[in-house]
């Protein structure tokens, strides 16, 4: 379903004397008419075949690394609770003053958001950017006891769910193997033909006859085709979702899909932060010390007008960036139902200046954050991770069953007998052309699908011209052609 696919029992056993291509004795089934899509599954067969012995490496490391993603948040918890939680208390102390707490310990750098404790036993995080010897990429995250003001660590933070040093890591890993902006080629190289091959492997499978999908009492390379196509068909869904929610925030893909979103006006807004102007604009701005939250009618009131609004917990409080400036609250919550409501607070004056909705945003807006929040485990909690881990394993296993299928098609001393050359020669015209055309689309917006697709038919083309030109056959389902 997902890797080195099976061949087909009619090709396989198509060359004259040759033996049948699932090794075990096929049941006898009566021939069904072709269908007009039947000359499509030499070329889909071929495709999958070729697309998963050369991806399932990139797309092996994704299942792993993603699968460790998945645990990393339970991990997360266990390893920073001392950080992340505190004993129930009975009054929270003010913001301002738990803020002062954190930035008397760590004066180093500049307040750039503060998150309140959300729940009775969780602590305050005040967020440190330009600190000496953090990623520039990422804060400094100052973890302070809402009850008593203590300070009960530091530890570096990146993204906008708070990711912690261990989560980090494994993130990274995952999306780049620590290799920067070019180790996210990779990753868009694996999203990028996860669907296809998925795709491919559905349509192989629902195109044999019900006889020869079957597990039970069969053996050898039949048995483990029915494996790997019976869990590629319960998991291909999970697959193509991941594969599409990848490909949004990806380097090549993920900039088109940003482009078109924006020329459909589906872009996702953000709450104005410009100061309204007036005679208290920068009011009290000038005495302020470099790295200080408090501007204006500081962080309480700020944080009450928003509570006003109707923004619950959890929230971030993002102080102005400069004298023309407002603070900015938003709600954090990536968990079912999202919160994702923001307002703009005059810092002269306490009063809200703009007000945005989650409820508001344009459909693909709303789409592209439940997908990602989904792809990432954070949408439905626990549960999202476990659906997330059982995904990573079922890849890992159709990898290695796929290999092995590979394995086992070869005969005698040969290693796995490639898929026979020259299926697209036999595609009609009517089914060609839109498929070429669709093709050439998919391979504009997605770039590491359509250039290596693209590299692969040249290939192909030029290595069966070469083999027609020395007399021999090039699609094994017709004579005189190889």
């Amino acid at each position: 379903m997902s890797t080195a696919p099976s061949a087909s029992p009619n090709l396989g056993s198509a060359r004259s004397g040759g033996p049948p291509s699932d090794e075990a004795p096929q049941p006898t089934v009566p021939a069904a008419p072709p269908s007009r899509w039947a000359p499509l599954r030499p070329l889909v067969l071929r495709l999958h075949f070729y697309a998963g012995v050369l991806v399932a490496p990139f797309l092996l490391v994704a299942a792993v690394t993603g699968l460790l993603y998945a645990l990393s948040f339970q991990a997360e918890k266990l390893m920073y609770a001392h950080e992340l939680t505190v004993p129930v208390g009975r009054t929270e102390l003010p913001v301002s003053e738990q803020v002062a707490a954190a930035r008397k310990a760590h004066p180093e750098g500049t307040v750039s958001a503060i998150r309140p404790a959300p729940q009775a036993d969780a602590t305050t995080r005040v967020l440190l950017s330009g600190v000496k010897g953090v990623d520039p990429d990422h804060t400094l995250a100052v973890f302070v006891d809402p009850y008593t003001g203590k300070v009960r660590g530091a530890l570096e933070q990146y993204g906008s769910t708070g990711a912690l040093p261990l989560r980090t890591w494994i993130d990274e890993l995952h999306r780049d193997l620590h290799l920067g902006d070019t180790g996210r080629l990779y990753s868009e190289f694996a999203a990028s033909w996860l669907w296809v091959i998925s795709g491919g492997g559905l349509v192989l499978w629902f195109s044999r006859r019900r006889a020869l999908r079957k597990v039970r009492g069969t053996s050898g390379r039949r048995r483990t085709l029915g494996l790997h196509g019976s869990v590629g068909v319960w998991a291909a869904a999970g697959f193509i979702f991941l594969s599409a929610t990848g490909l949004t925030w990806s380097t090549y893909a993920g900039a088109n899909i940003d482009e078109l979103r924006t020329s459909l006006g589906q872009a996702t807004p953000s709450v104005s932060a410009a100061a309204s102007g007036g005679e208290h604009a920068g009011h009290d701005m000038a005495s302020m010390t470099g790295g200080d939250a408090e501007h204006g009618v500081g962080l309480d009131k700020v944080l009450a007008a928003a509570r006003a609004e109707g923004l619950g917990d959890p929230v971030e409080i993002v102080p102005p960036a400069d004298a023309n400036s407002t603070y900015v609250v938003k709600q954090v919550q990536r968990s079912w139902p999202e919160k994702q409501d923001a307002v703009a607070v005059d810092p002269a004056t306490g009063k809200v200046t703009d007000v945005l909705r989650f409820a508001d945003y344009p459909v693909l807006a709303k789409l592209t954050r439940w997908g990602i929040d989904l792809h990432t485990g954070i949408l439905f909690g626990i549960v999202n991770q476990v659906a997330l881990a059982l995904l990573a394993l079922s890849l890992i296993l159709l990898i290695l069953w796929g290999y092995r299928m590979w394995w086992q098609r070869g005969r005698g001393s040969a290693f796995g007998r490639p898929i026979p050359r020259g299926a697209w020669a036999e595609v009609p015209p009517y089914l060609l052309v839109p498929a070429m055309a669709l093709i050439a689309v998919l391979g504009y917006f997605v770039p590491l699908l359509g250039i290596p697709l693209a590299a692969f038919l040249a290939v192909d083309i030029v290595l069966g011209e070469i083999a027609h030109r020395q007399g021999r056959r090039t699609y094994e389902g017709r004579a005189g052609v190889k």
